[in-house]
């Protein structure tokens, strides 16, 4: 759903109705207090908003938006008839994803919400990683070496997939104990070391390749001049 935010009912109109007719759902509001209540009932995909606004304004809006923790993702495009650089940098400042000066291109019009709509999509994470003779199905969530099933505890689980996904880069402590413990600040580095040290055991042999970079983090590779070390 594609919300736009346009006091002038011909450009809203037409907004909306170039969106829909390109296979977008799309709502138009005339002011900032429709909208909100829009927003707390059904949060949109995108934003198309308006500087000009009776009431609260297209920057006041902006602000607000990226405040609340649930939308600071979400791809706003901000259209105004101002055509000062200021106002450009301003909206991008606040967090606008891109800026539109009217008047505008309908083609162009959609080509940017494309690209904003593209930009916001999560990107695809694999179901399946694989390394040498290790194997982690994500869908399944196991894990098997030379395809022999290995238990592992959650956070060995989640380690090991971190590894598998920045294979031969190093993954320092700090990103392990967010990416893995989260907010738990109570976790000591090591903790860290300790739960690589099982993670090795469970993996026998394969356990090798997850190599120790001193004072920065692990890694894991095959290159047989870090296997060595």
């Amino acid at each position: 759903m594609i919300y736009i935010v346009e006091d002038d009912s011909a450009i809203r109109e037409l907004e909306q109705y170039a969106l829909q007719s390109n296979g977008y759902e799309a709502v138009g509001f005339e002011s900032s207090e429709p909208f909100w209540q829009a927003v707390h009932t059904t949060p949109p995909e995108l934003v198309i908003l308006d500087v000009m606004l009776p009431g609260e304004d297209g920057f006041s809006i902006l602000k607000k938006l990226r405040a609340a923790p649930s939308l600071r993702r979400l791809p706003i495009i901000m259209i105004t008839a101002k055509s000062s650089e200021l106002d450009t940098v301003r909206g991008l400042d606040c967090g606008a994803d891109d800026y539109i000066t009217k008047p505008f291109g309908i083609m162009e019009f959609l080509s940017r919400v494309r690209a904003a709509l593209r930009r916001a999509e999560p990107e695809a994470r694999p179901n399946v990683y694989s390394f040498r003779e290790i194997l982690l199905d994500n869908a399944r969530h196991s894990v098997t070496v030379s395809g022999a099933p290995v238990e592992l505890t959650y956070k060995e689980y989640s380690l090991l997939r971190l590894l598998l996904e920045n294979t031969n880069l190093v993954v320092t402590r700090e990103t392990i104990l967010q990416v893995v413990w989260g907010t738990d600040i109570s976790v000591e580095s090591r903790t860290v070391d300790m739960h690589i040290r099982t993670l090795r055991k469970k993996l026998g042999d394969a356990g090798k390749y997850i190599c120790t970079v001193r004072k920065v983090g692990y890694k894991l590779t095959d290159s047989e001049e870090e296997l060595e070390q």
